[in-house]
Formats: C-alpha cells, sequence, structure tokens
C-alpha cells in the first residue's frame, strides 16, 4: 500500500467539495433563517429548547439531511487516503463521532439540535468552499485556512455553552434532554475544542516559531 502511487484525483475532488459546499451553503441559509427568527421572536431559551426544528415545514428536511449527510461526509477520508496525505487522528476522529452522535440525538430530537446542526452548516460552508478552491488549483491565502479552523475553534465553544444552556434549564423542565445525551455532547465538544487548539498552534503558531528561529 505504500509503494503505490498516489491518485491525483483533482477533478473528482473538485466536484466533491463543491458539492458538499453548495449543500452547506444552503442549509445554513435555510436553518439560519429559522433560527434567527426564532431568536428574534421568542427569545434565546426558545431558540435553544426548541424541538420544532426537527419538525418544521422546511428546518425538518435539513435537519434530516444534516443526519444523512454525516455518512458520505466520510468521503472525505477517502480521498485522503487515496492521495497519501496525511490522515491526522482529528480529521477521523471528528467524522466518526459526529456521525454516531447526530445519528443517536436525531432520535430523541434533543434540545440544542437546531444550534449545533446551524452551526455545522455554516462553518463547513466556508471550509468546503476552501477545499474547492484549494482543488481547483486557485492560490488561497493562509488567513483563510486560520479563519476556518478559528471558526471551528468558536463553534466548539459555542457547542459547549448550548449543552449547559440546556442542561441549566432541564432541570426547570423546559428543555427536552436527557443526562446521558448531555454528557457524551459536552465531553465530544471539549474533546474537539482541544484537538482543534491544538491544531491551530502546530499548524500556525508553531510552524511560524520554527520558522522564525530557522532565520
Amino acid at each position: 500500500m505504500n509503494k503505490r502511487a498516489k491518485f491525483e484525483l483533482r477533478k473528482p475532488l473538485v466536484l466533491w467539495s463543491l458539492t458538499l459546499a453548495v449543500f452547506s451553503i444552503f442549509g445554513a441559509l435555510r436553518t439560519g433563517a429559522y433560527m434567527v427568527y426564532i431568536l428574534m421572536t421568542k427569545g434565546l431559551k426558545q431558540s435553544v429548547c426548541d424541538q420544532s426544528f426537527y419538525n418544521g415545514p422546511v428546518s425538518k428536511f435539513w435537519a434530516y439531511a444534516f443526519v444523512l449527510s454525516k455518512a458520505p461526509e466520510l468521503g472525505d477520508t477517502i480521498f485522503i487516503i487515496l492521495r497519501k496525505q496525511k490522515l491526522i487522528f482529528l480529521h477521523w476522529y471528528h467524522h466518526i463521532t459526529v456521525l454516531l452522535y447526530s445519528w443517536y440525538s436525531y432520535k430523541d430530537m434533543v434540545a440544542g439540535g437546531g444550534w449545533f446542526m446551524t452551526m455545522n452548516y455554516g462553518v463547513h460552508a466556508v471550509m468546503y468552499s476552501y477545499y474547492a478552491l484549494r482543488a481547483a488549483g486557485f492560490r488561497v491565502s493562509r488567513k483563510f485556512a486560520m479563519f476556518i479552523t478559528l471558526s471551528q475553534i468558536t463553534q466548539m465553544l459555542m457547542g459547549c455553552v448550548i449543552n449547559y444552556l440546556v442542561f441549566y434549564w432541564m432541570q426547570h423542565d423546559q428543555c427536552h434532554s436527557h443526562f446521558q445525551n448531555i454528557f457524551w455532547s459536552s465531553l465530544m465538544y471539549l474533546s474537539y475544542l482541544v484537538l482543534f487548539c491544538h491544531f491551530f498552534f502546530e499548524a500556525y503558531i508553531g510552524k511560524r516559531r520554527k520558522t522564525t528561529k530557522a532565520e
């Protein structure tokens, strides 16, 4: 396996990334519009505890599509392997755990789902657009890559905050969830936060220090 030549797969990768980018952009716009409406008309608590996100006229489609999309997103890993790129722990751990948690939470229609899905759609809209541009051969600023990682870190911080709010309001019978779900979700988001912060340091700060020392 190590001796085989790597596959370029440039055109399939462009198509793959572009498809996921367009899907994520539409998902972010549709779920984002719903969440903004709930926030503006009913407040933060309702936006966190709202279960109608799972069965609303428009949002239910994008909630279901979100859950289904986690399986084909594993295709990212296939491209990495076939192109003989470095497969880091963060990549496959993130993909697998999001897949399992999304399916696990969707069936229970737990609180916080609207926030989790909307944030993920938004970050993926930018991330897959970046991947598509890179695969197509465009030179993209390093700052754009840094922005994406910072967006992911912010998403993980927000995920921890939403979990706390769900837990707090669940104690007052105002949020539909259960301790087991909140525990696994919090553990997942905290682990992502640590891993993405470590990745940011290694990819952007650590390399800059090494370059400075070399000079």
